[in-house]
């Protein structure tokens, strides 16, 4: 059907740089959202950016003005270029789409996710 795939996680000091990158592949019609989570150690998944056609991105306070959500609507990829990177910021982060696609015998919808990433911010 669709699968998601992630990279651009790793090891970066605090006020470094990363660019998380997010493909889908599969049958894929449409993607109506694009979002990435993360899941902080001994926290619940939460919402981190998020971005749907015709509409501005929206994004976590804690990320407003260093984290920046895109997309390529061509390669089906989305990205997140995190910059100024906080320790609070170490978490596995989670890609998320919204995806019209050509099912086994019907054009469906459904939510995928991606595998997660690992993001380790030192201090």
């Amino acid at each position: 059907q669709v699968q998601l795939m992630e990279s651009g996680g790793g090891l970066v000091q605090a006020g470094g740089s990363l660019r998380l990158s997010c493909a889908a592949s599969g049958r894929i019609f449409t993607i109506n959202t694009m979002s990435w989570y993360r899941q902080r150690p001994g926290k619940q998944r939460e919402l981190v950016a998020t971005m749907s056609s015709g509409s501005s991105p929206n994004y976590a306070d804690s990320v407003k003005g260093r984290f920046t959500i895109s997309g390529e609507n061509a390669k089906n990829t989305v990205y997140l270029q995190m910059t100024s990177l906080k320790p609070e910021g170490t978490g596995i982060y989670y890609c998320n789409m919204n995806v019209k696609y050509n099912g086994d015998s019907a054009i469906n919808r459904n939510i995928f996710w991606g595998q997660g990433t690992q993001v380790t911010v030192s201090s």
